[in-house]
C-alpha cells in the first residue's frame, strides 16, 4: 500500500476531483458567519421594542362576528370614547366607616386623578357602599397606555389617599395591567434563565466549553432574524403579537434550534471520529443532517400552520409566529453552525476531541457491548415484546389522569401567579358593594326593543336593575323605566348639571347591567348565558357583551379551536411521516406513540395541577397548545431516530438497523430531550397561569418521549413487528429481515 499523498500535489488532485479551493474552504463559511452576524445585530435590539407592537386586550382575539367583539366595537358610540374601565376601591384602615373628611378628600382625588396621563375622561365621584365602610372611583384609562397610566394613578394615590385609608386598582383595567406586568420578565429573565440551562446541559453533556456557545450563538442568531421578522409583520398589522405569543415563541426558537443543532453536531462527530479533515467532516454532516432537519423542522411548521383553522386571532397568529420561528432556527442549523465547525474543526470539541468512530452494536449479541446505549439496544433485541407492552401500560396508566382535567376556563383573577392588586381589590370591592361592579355586562338592543329588553333584564337573576349609556354621564349609570310600553331614560349628567339623554347610536341603544358576582365567575357566566338565552327569545337582534360575555366567547371559541386541529393535525404529519418514510405501518405506530405519550403528559399535568398546585383550571386552549407542541415536537425525534434506523436498515436489514439507529441517536435524542424540556420548563419563570401550565405539560411530555417513547416504545414495537413496519416500501419488498443473534 502506498502512503497517502500529500503537499500540492495532494490539493490538485482535491480541486480536480471538484473540492473547493482553499480559499473557498475558508471564505464560505466566514462569508455565512458575517451573514449572520449582521442579522442578529439588526435583530437584537428589537428584543426591548417588541412591547410597540404587542396587545394583551383579550376582546382583540375574538372573531368579528362574536357577540362581545360587535358590542365591544359600538361601546365607543355610546360612551365616547375607547376606554377601559378602572376600578379604585377605598376602604379605612380601621375597618370602620368612612368619615365626612375623608369622603371630601376622596372627592378632590377624583378631580386630581383626571389630570393623570393616560386617564381618559372624567374620574366619577366616589360612590359610598350602603355599609359605609368602603368607596369606589370609576376612573376610564387609555387601551394602550394601561400599564403606565395604572403606575401613573397608583402614584398618584399614594400621594394624594386620605390618611387612613387603604386603596386597590382592579376592574377590567386593572386586570389587564397586572397580566402586562407579569409579562414583563419575558425578554431578560425568560431568556437568561433558559439559556443558562441550556448552557449547562450541553457542558455536561459535550465536557467542552465551546461547543455550547456555538449551540447557543445558532439558537440566540436564530431568535433575534425571527423576531426582526415578526416585529415588523406585527407592526405593519400583519400578525397579531401578544405576551403569550412572545413567550412560545422565544423558547420554541430556542429549543428548537438547540435540538437541529446537536443532530448536526451529532452527525459532525461522527465524521471527526472517523478522521475526516474539517471541511470534509462539515459538508459530510450536513448531507446526513439535512434531511431530518428539514423533515423535523417541516413537520413541525405543518402541524403550527394548522392553527390558522382557529377563530381566535391569538391562535391564528401563533401558527404562523412560531412557524417563521423554526424556519430561522433549522436555517440557522443548516448554515450558521456548519460554518462555524467547518472554521473550528475538531478544536471545538476541545479537551475530549472524538479520535475514534461511534461503537456500533455487533451482529451477535452474544458477544460484550460497551457503553449504555448498546445494551439499551440489546435490552430491546432480547425482550421486544415485555419491553413495549410494560411501556404502553405504564403510559395508559398515566393518561387516565386526562379524566380529572379542568380545561373549560379560568377567571380573571387568577391567571397572575402571585401577588396581585387587582385580584385583591376585586375581593374587597365584592365585600361592600355588588362584586360585578366596574365590569358591567353590556347588552345593545334596537331602540324600538329597548322596552322588551329592560323586561327581561329586570327578570333576570343576578343582575341590578338595568341602565342605559349617555355620553354625558360620568359613571355611565342612568335609570330607565317603562311608561305605556315606551321606555323613558333619566340619566345624571356631570356634578352640578342637569340630567342627560341617553345615546341613541344607529338606531341602537346601550343597556347596563350590574352583576352580583364577580365578573370572572362561574356564576356570572352562568347569568350571562341564561340572559342571552331569554334576550334572544324576546329580542333577537340584541347583543351581549362586556368582560363575562368576553370571557365566555373566547372559551366557547376555544374549545371549538381545539376539537377541529387536533384531528387535523394528526393527519397532516400523518401524511408527512407516509411521505418521508414511504411506509404506511410506520407512521401509524409513530402517531400512535405520540397520542399515547400526550395522553399521559396531560393526565400526570392533571393530577399535578389539581392536587400539587392546586390551580382553579385551565385555558381551553392549553390542551390544544400542548398537543402541537408535543406532538410536532415529539415528531422530530421520531424522524431523528426513524430516518437514522431506515439508513441503516438498508445496508443491514431491518432489525439490525432498529438497533444501529438505537445506538447512533440515542445519544442525541436524550441530549435534544433534556435541552428542549428545560427551555420549556424555563417559561414557569413568568408568573402567568397559561404559561406555567404550559411549560409543566411540554417539559413533562418531552421527557417521556424521550426517556420512554423513543429509547423503549418505539424500538421495542418496531423490533417486534420487523420489516413489516416499512410496509409497503422497498424495504418491505426486499424481504430483508436479518435476525440478529441473540
Amino acid at each position: 500500500m502506498q502512503p497517502p499523498v500529500t503537499g500540492p500535489r495532494s490539493r490538485r488532485r482535491r480541486q480536480g476531483d471538484g473540492s473547493p479551493t482553499r480559499w473557498l474552504r475558508i471564505g464560505i463559511p466566514v462569508l455565512l458567519v458575517l451573514v449572520w452576524l449582521a442579522g442578529g445585530a439588526i435583530g437584537g435590539p428589537y428584543f426591548g421594542k417588541v412591547g410597540e407592537v404587542s396587545t394583551n386586550d383579550q376582546s382583540a382575539y375574538l372573531p368579528d362576528s362574536a357577540e362581545s367583539t360587535v358590542v365591544q366595537n359600538r361601546l365607543a358610540d355610546f360612551t365616547g370614547s375607547d376606554s377601559i374601565p378602572a376600578v379604585v376601591v377605598v376602604t379605612a384602615d380601621d375597618g370602620t366607616k368612612l368619615t365626612d373628611a375623608q369622603i371630601a378628600a376622596l372627592r378632590d382625588l377624583a378631580t386630581s386623578l383626571g389630570s393623570v396621563t393616560g386617564v381618559n375622561g372624567d374620574v366619577s365621584p366616589p360612590i359610598v357602599s350602603d355599609d359605609g365602610q368602603a368607596a369606589q372611583l370609576f376612573v376610564p384609562m387609555t387601551s394602550g397606555e394601561l400599564t403606565d397610566a395604572t403606575a401613573a394613578v397608583r402614584a398618584r394615590l399614594d400621594a394624594d389617599l386620605p390618611d387612613g385609608t387603604t386603596a386597590w386598582i382592579t376592574g377590567p383595567a386593572g386586570f389587564t395591567a397586572d397580566l402586562v406586568h407579569g409579562f414583563l420578565g419575558i425578554d431578560g429573565l425568560l431568556l437568561g434563565v433558559a439559556l443558562l440551562a441550556v448552557f449547562l446541559i450541553l457542558v455536561v453533556v459535550y465536557r467542552s466549553p465551546l461547543l455550547p456557545i456555538l449551540v447557543l450563538a445558532t439558537a440566540s442568531f436564530a431568535l433575534c432574524v425571527a423576531l426582526l421578522v415578526v416585529w415588523w409583520l406585527a407592526k405593519t398589522g400583519v400578525l397579531l403579537l401578544n405576551g403569550q405569543v412572545q413567550g412560545i415563541l422565544f423558547i420554541l426558537v430556542i429549543g428548537a434550534a438547540t435540538d437541529y443543532a446537536l443532530l448536526y453536531v451529532a452527525r459532525f462527530r461522527e465524521a471527526v471520529g472517523e478522521g475526516r479533515r474539517r471541511w470534509d467532516a462539515a459538508t459530510r454532516a450536513w448531507r446526513g443532517a439535512f434531511e431530518p432537519i428539514l423533515a423535523s423542522g417541516g413537520t413541525v411548521i405543518a402541524g403550527l400552520l394548522c392553527l390558522l383553522l382557529s377563530d381566535l386571532a391569538t391562535n391564528r397568529a401563533l401558527g404562523p409566529i412560531a412557524a417563521i420561528g423554526i424556519a430561522f432556527a433549522m436555517l440557522s442549523a443548516l448554515t450558521f453552525l456548519p460554518a462555524l465547525l467547518a472554521l473550528l474543526g475538531r478544536a471545538a470539541f476541545w479537551p475530549f476531541v472524538p479520535r475514534h468512530p461511534v461503537a456500533m452494536i455487533p451482529d451477535d449479541l452474544s458477544q460484550p457491548v460497551k457503553g449504555f446505549w448498546p445494551r439499551q439496544a440489546r435490552l430491546v433485541a432480547r425482550h421486544a415484546r415485555p419491553v413495549w407492552i410494560v411501556c404502553l401500560v405504564v403510559l395508559l396508566a398515566a393518561g387516565t389522569g386526562i379524566l380529572q382535567l379542568k380545561a373549560d376556563g379560568v377567571p380573571s383573577s387568577d391567571l397572575v401567579l402571585g401577588q396581585s392588586e387587582a385580584r385583591d381589590g376585586q375581593q374587597v370591592l365584592g365585600e361592600h358593594f355588588d362584586a360585578g361592579s366596574g365590569s358591567p355586562v353590556y347588552v345593545l338592543v334596537p331602540e324600538s326593543d329597548v322596552a322588551a329588553a329592560v323586561t327581561v333584564m329586570d327578570g333576570a337573576d343576578g343582575i341590578q336593575s338595568p341602565a342605559a349609556a349617555s355620553t354625558d354621564s360620568v359613571s355611565g349609570q342612568v335609570s330607565v323605566t317603562v311608561t305605556d310600553g315606551a321606555p323613558v331614560y333619566t340619566a345624571p349628567g356631570p356634578p352640578g348639571a342637569a340630567p342627560a339623554q341617553p345615546t341613541v347610536a344607529d338606531g341602537d341603544v346601550l343597556l347596563i347591567g350590574t352583576l352580583t358576582d364577580p365578573a370572572d365567575s362561574t356564576a356570572a357566566e352562568d347569568t350571562v348565558r341564561a340572559l342571552r338565552a331569554d334576550l334572544a327569545d324576546a329580542v333577537q337582534a340584541a347583543r351581549v357583551g362586556g368582560v363575562t360575555a368576553t370571557d365566555i366567547d373566547a372559551n366557547d371559541t376555544s374549545i371549538r379551536d381545539r376539537t377541529l386541529i387536533i384531528p387535523i393535525v394528526l393527519v397532516v404529519i400523518f401524511v408527512i411521516l407516509m411521505l418521508l418514510l414511504r411506509a404506511v405501518v410506520a407512521p401509524l405506530l409513530l402517531i400512535g406513540s405520540v397520542i399515547v405519550s400526550f395522553a399521559a403528559a396531560l393526565g400526570v399535568a392533571a393530577l399535578v395541577f389539581d392536587h400539587v398546585f392546586r390551580f382553579a383550571g385551565a385555558d381551553p386552549a392549553v390542551p390544544l397548545y400542548g398537543f402541537v407542541f408535543l406532538v410536532a415536537l415529539g415528531v422530530d425525534y421520531n424522524i431523528f431516530l426513524m430516518t437514522r434506523v431506515r439508513e441503516e436498515s438498508r445496508g443491514h436489514g431491518t432489525r439490525p438497523g432498529i438497533l444501529r439507529g438505537l445506538v447512533a441517536t440515542g445519544g442525541v435524542i436524550t441530549s435534544a430531550g433534556l435541552v428542549l424540556a428545560a427551555t420549556f420548563a424555563a417559561l414557569g419563570v413568568i408568573p402567568i397561569l397559561f404559561l406555567a401550565q404550559i411549560a409543566f405539560i411540554v417539559a413533562f411530555g418531552v421527557l417521556v418521549d424521550t426517556f420512554i417513547v423513543r429509547s423503549l416504545l418505539v424500538p421495542a414495537v418496531s423490533y417486534d413487528i420487523g420489516r413489516a413496519i416499512w410496509w409497503p416500501s422497498k424495504l418491505w419488498r426486499r424481504g430483508v429481515d436479518a435476525p440478529t443473534r441473540r
